[in-house]
């Protein structure tokens, strides 16, 4: 007598030889730190630990850039990281000494770079907008030519330095922002 449910067992045969197959390649592919502390591989903490840095504070370069950085640091450009602009620090140095010059953005450099946040609105809600400048706008309603470079009116490091020093000397800052000229 012919059975017909053999199809049914081909089936389930070939279900528990991938079942068996997939449980052997678990075990042999799954690190052995897997699951040590959580859902993760345990020897990756210290992979990554002993990873070199590449990527710094801006206090990193307080010891060296004292100058720059306390313009940057009272500035309003003081969340703005200075590898943003500069490079990498492990690319100007590794293991305390210099090791290579970063790039200074010169001329038209400097606008692209500051375009990368100022040539729109930020929106922190969708009805409000963080007080930036955006450009072409700011050239517009300085009366300034659109090919004009940002740092012929403003220090890079601290935007509102010259813009607060000439005010000053024309009388037209008062109480907080005269205390403030530099910044």
């Amino acid at each position: 007598m012919q059975s017909y449910n053999t199809h049914v067992k081909r089936i389930v045969l070939l279900l528990a030889i991938m079942a068996l197959v997939g449980y052997g390649a678990k075990k042999v592919l799954t690190p052995s730190t897997f699951g040590e502390y959580g859902h993760y591989r345990g020897a990756a903490i210290e992979k990554e630990a002993n990873r070199p840095l590449k990527h710094m504070t801006n206090y990193s370069c307080k010891s060296c850039h004292a100058f720059e950085w306390e313009i940057h640091e009272y500035g309003k450009h003081k969340t703005i990281s200075c590898e943003f602009c500069h490079g990498p620090y492990a690319n100007h140095v590794k293991d305390g000494k210099y090791v290579g010059r970063l790039p200074v953005k010169k001329g038209l450099e400097i606008k692209t770079l500051c375009i990368r946040c100022h040539n729109k609105e930020i929106k922190a809600r969708p009805k409000d907008v963080i007080k930036t400048i955006k450009m072409p706008d700011h050239l517009k309603s300085q009366h300034v030519r659109e090919d004009h470079i940002c740092n012929q009116c403003h220090h890079v490091h601290a935007p509102l330095r010259y813009i607060n020093r000439a005010k000053k000397v024309l009388g037209l800052l008062t109480g907080k922002e005269a205390g403030n000229e530099g910044r």
